[in-house]
């Protein structure tokens, strides 16, 4: 007489039945909503499978100068629209939250009424932790934009040639080079922070401290604390990516035009001497660089992986001629006196020559709102989300046409381009 238990048909019938389970559990798992990461519309997979992940929408990027932070700054304008964030936004008239000064949370229009309740932050300010923490969520991620001080500093000579003491009284870049202390003065900060160790001093530090081994390991290691994320403007498509992957945005969450760029003719070329001034007089900043730098590649190796970068680029750079060749009549930036809308017109500074773009005619109000949105420069853009934003408010004042109108803000419709 068998004891009774388990037979062997019905131990074949358990083993069927827990495989079929198991196959319903793994489809519904995939057919949750995923980021997949794809390198053309035919669907074509890349190497990695698709991992559950939810937008990021508490983001505060430091806007760090000439470094391309304009051009992240629209992609950050342009997140909010889509999600209907709210952004801190600089008070009153002003196109900064408080720069050079240290920020304080009361540089944030309506933090007074609106407290910890805001979800971007992206406008230039001295980053001050203590007090951006009581304007932005717990839950925030940090992120900010680094670039090679050589160029970075060329850059900064042209951009502020007219406003900074230190640049003024020197014939060019390299001149002011070969002696950077006969021209310099460190007392007269708030102007001359732009001739040396600017980055450093967005991060809230001192830009004339000595460079001390032990001083500028300690700040480094600040920052780490402090950012989850520290991109390389030298490596703009790369660090786009990684973006991406990071917060989990979609592609067009990071497709650009690259804004507030100048023209070739303007730029000056260093001299090999420069070049390594440049690595001495901003010793602090050549610092901060080749330790993020560094940071930067061993995250990208191990969260993507060289291989799938480079695909992903590409798909980013397709994206972007696609859009390109669908809202540019001229296909690339153009000189200020070829800008045909005025309401286009980025600021203009310095002896740079900044450049813009002109929208092609008869698109359709859809696809104009986007293309719009790609090109309009960092003020304007200021403005228009202020007045959406406090329509109570008087409107900043950026001397030039409005690109909508308060009724096309109000009903999101397009204006001419």
């Amino acid at each position: 007489m068998k004891s009774p238990g388990c037979t062997p048909r019905h131990a074949r019938c358990l083993i069927i039945f827990i495989f079929c389970l198991g196959l319903s559990c793994l489809s519904g798992f995939f057919h949750m909503k995923s980021k997949s990461y794809r390198i053309s519309k035919s669907q074509e997979e890349l190497l990695i499978p698709p991992t559950p992940c939810h937008a990021k929408t508490n983001v505060m990027f430091l806007k760090t100068h000439k470094t391309a932070s304009s051009t992240v700054l629209n992609i950050m304008f342009r997140f909010a629209e889509r999600y209907n964030l709210t952004v801190a936004l600089p008070a009153d008239q002003l196109f900064h939250l408080g720069y050079p000064r240290t920020f304080v949370a009361h540089f944030v229009e309506g933090f007074e009424t609106i407290g910890q309740n805001y979800n971007i932050m992206c406008n230039h300010l001295r980053f001050n932790p203590l007090e951006v923490k009581k304007v932005m969520a717990a839950n925030t991620f940090y992120f900010s934009i680094l670039r090679n001080p050589i160029p970075l500093l060329e850059s900064s000579y042209i951009y502020y040639k007219d406003y900074v003491p230190a640049f003024r009284s020197s014939k060019n870049v390299n001149e002011f080079l070969e002696s950077p202390t006969r021209y310099y003065e460190p007392a007269d900060y708030r102007r001359n922070i732009y001739a040396r160790n600017i980055m450093w001093f967005d991060f809230g530090y001192d830009n004339n401290a000595e460079d001390d081994t032990n001083y500028t390991q300690a700040v480094l290691e600040e920052i780490e604390h402090n950012f989850h994320l520290i991109l390389i403007a030298d490596y703009f498509d790369e660090s786009m990516i990684l973006l991406k992957r990071t917060l989990c945005w979609d592609l067009d969450d990071v497709i650009y035009f690259k804004l507030n760029s100048r023209s070739q003719d303007t730029v000056q070329t260093l001299t090999p001497e420069s070049e390594e001034q440049i690595k001495a007089w901003c010793s602090l900043d050549w610092k901060l660089y080749l330790h993020f730098n560094q940071s930067f590649w061993r995250r990208i190796e191990e969260t993507i992986g060289l291989e799938v970068l480079e695909k992903e680029v590409d798909h980013l750079r397709a994206r972007q001629k696609e859009l390109m060749e669908t809202c540019l009549s001229e296909q690339e930036a153009v000189r200020k006196d070829h800008i045909r809308n005025k309401a286009l017109l980025p600021f203009q500074s310095g002896a740079a020559d900044i450049l813009g773009y002109n929208l092609k005619q008869d698109l359709d109000n859809a696809t104009l709102r986007t293309c719009q949105k790609m090109v309009i420069p960092e003020l304007q853009y200021t403005s228009y989300l202020y007045a959406v934003q406090h329509p109570h408010k008087k409107r900043k004042d950026v001397g030039l046409p409005l690109l909508w109108t308060s009724l096309q803000e109000k009903m999101q419709l397009p204006g001419s381009n």
